[in-house]
């Protein structure tokens, strides 16, 4: 008897793929459409002013009415910090464990949004039904609590699509990642796997996060003064580790910033952290005891500009300072993109006179909570899928993660390597592109969504770069005579106290080039030019030939 014919599944990533950050996964299998994660990434050098960024999601608005759901695998920024601002454009049910609940609760109540949305709490292991969509939530460990693996059924097979994840199977105050489900999933058969890419080229297996409870127990007896830890307000278990071992050396516990202070909240009220009686204290009654007695958890461990660690190190916080003899911890990764700012940091730290210690100088006070080679081998190993899919890296990890999966037996026609906005659709027998959907990346800058593009970001690069000069003119109404000498302002030019003699020779050749017209400035014959633009490319050409810089130049005209 011939296979009955069943609907292709459609696999639409919107973010995440040749990238960190941003993590939007949308499937399609009859119709309906679902969306896994909804992140969002922070801006580099190359988009300053922006605070964060979005996926582009006018694929999934002019398909609004197909989209059954939006399924959250844990509550870091990178998979559900998109969500205050798309969902309100799909509003449609929410499904999470309870943590990741917990914190999108904190991010809706902020923008106004919170009892709007249909929210839906999962526990592991239990189906739940999304149209055509029957999805399994496992537990996997993570850098952040009650983080899960999805195993998403159709008629066509079963699809694993494993979060952020890593095999740590001796976690803290948590269950270890559920490999037995992960087998079970592999007996039944594993249409495809689509697996964290982010610590390919990271050799070996995980380090158990009890090392760090290992080196916290050795480290914290030998500190002299104020205790600094930073690490990410997300990482509840670190917070719960260095707790502990506070707790052990007879220190009370300052949670400073705001982040801080509302996951541990979030945390404590659903079970996940247990904080001893009378260890946490009010950041304002820090005076109240011995420096030597306290130990602060801190958020801005990455040297982020403004944050609470940031702060302290300049001596701008209001409640904690740095005295000689106390020490910092910088108990977290440095991120790539962000190790200058974490250098300034701690050259900001040992100036105030804090002994630093961070993961350059001792590995072992940060574990990573993504899988290392040989997780990724096992989880391959254990599903044994027919396709292979990596997601949540750069291309360098994709195309690594791909090797590795082809390597280890999958078909090299069976593992393929996606870019945001492509189309791959899978059959029983084969996957293979099939066109791109709308995608992209949508600045967020304030208040503003969208509102900043490419040509904006240029402007903003421009004068970063090279600074602004505004050059005053004030033209006769009825002749167009030009009524006095030019004004000159500047901005990132030059220091124009110490610059006179220059300005006035600016104003001199904007002058002078007034006097001869556009022909003077090389325009065309039959080009039609105004005092503005004769003004605007004189003073560039001034700029260029004497200082080597192309400012923005901006004419203003009043008509008198």
């Amino acid at each position: 008897m011939s296979r009955p014919h069943l609907a292709p599944l459609e696999i639409m990533p919107l973010g995440g793929l040749g990238e960190i950050g941003m993590n939007l996964m949308v499937y399609g299998y009859e119709n309906k459409l679902l969306i896994v994660d909804c992140g969002l990434t922070f801006p580099g050098p190359d988009t300053p002013g922006v605070d964060f960024i979005i996926p582009d999601v006018r694929f999934l608005e002019e398909n609004r009415e197909r989209v059954a759901g939006i399924v959250l695998t844990h509550g870091h920024e990178d998979h559900i910090g998109a969500m205050p601002y798309i969902w309100p454009l799909l509003q449609t049910p929410i499904y999470g464990t309870a943590m990741t609940l917990g914190l999108l609760e904190g991010k809706f109540r902020e923008h106004g949004l919170l009892g709007q949305a249909e929210m839906i709490e999962v526990k592991h292991r239990q189906a739940i039904q999304i149209g055509p969509f029957n999805i399994t939530f496992i537990h996997v460990t993570h850098s952040i609590v009650d983080s899960s693996a999805l195993a998403i059924r159709t008629p066509l097979g079963t699809v694993v699509h494993t979060g952020d994840f890593k095999i740590d199977h001796t976690p803290v105050n948590e269950r270890p990642t559920d490999l037995y489900s992960f087998a079970q999933l592999g007996e039944k058969g594993v249409l495809a796997l689509l697996s964290d890419s982010t610590n390919i080229n990271r050799p070996g297996a995980t380090v158990s996060e009890q090392s760090v409870s290992d080196v916290f127990a050795k480290l914290f007896p030998r500190v002299k003064g104020l205790l600094i830890v930073a690490t990410f307000a997300s990482n509840i278990q670190r917070i719960q580790q260095a707790m502990h071992a506070a707790v052990a050396v007879n220190r009370k516990v300052v949670l400073n910033g705001r982040s801080m202070i509302a996951n541990v909240n979030v945390a404590r009220a659903l079970g996940f952290i247990d904080i001893p009686p009378d260890t946490l204290i009010d950041i304002r009654k820090l005076d109240h005891y011995p420096r030597d007695q306290i130990m602060v958890l801190s958020t801005g461990s990455q040297g982020e500009p403004n944050s609470s660690l940031v702060r302290i190190a300049s001596g701008e916080h209001q409640e904690i300072t740095i005295h000689p003899g106390d020490s910092v911890v910088l108990s977290s990764r440095f991120i790539p993109g962000n190790e200058r700012t974490i250098w300034s940091l701690i050259n900001l730290l040992f100036k105030s006179g804090a002994d630093v210690i961070h993961e350059r100088i001792l590995p072992e006070v940060h574990v990573s909570g993504h899988a290392p080679r040989e997780d990724l081998k096992l989880m391959i190993a254990l599903t044994r899928p027919k396709f292979f899919i990596p997601i949540h890296g750069e291309r360098r990890h994709l195309h690594n993660h791909r090797d590795l999966a082809v390597s280890l037996g999958i078909a090299p026609q069976n593992a393929l390597v996606l870019e945001n906005g492509e189309r791959a659709v899978l059959t029983r027998d084969a996957v293979q592109r099939d066109g791109t959907i709308p995608s992209g990346r949508v600045f967020v800058d304030g208040k503003g969504v969208g509102d900043v593009g490419d040509i904006v970001l240029r402007d903003r690069l421009h004068l970063s770069e090279d600074g602004m000069a505004v050059v005053m003119l004030v033209v006769s109404k009825a002749t167009g005579e030009i009524l006095q000498r030019p004004e000159l302002l500047t901005r990132g030019v030059v220091y124009e106290d110490d610059h006179q003699n220059l300005l006035e020779e600016a104003k001199d050749a904007v002058e002078a080039a007034l006097a001869l017209g556009s022909k003077g400035m090389d325009f065309a014959d039959d080009e039609v030019v105004g005092a503005s633009e004769i003004a605007q490319r004189a003073l560039r050409r001034f700029f260029k030939k004497r200082l080597g810089r192309r400012p923005a130049v901006f004419p203003l005209v009043m008509e008198m």
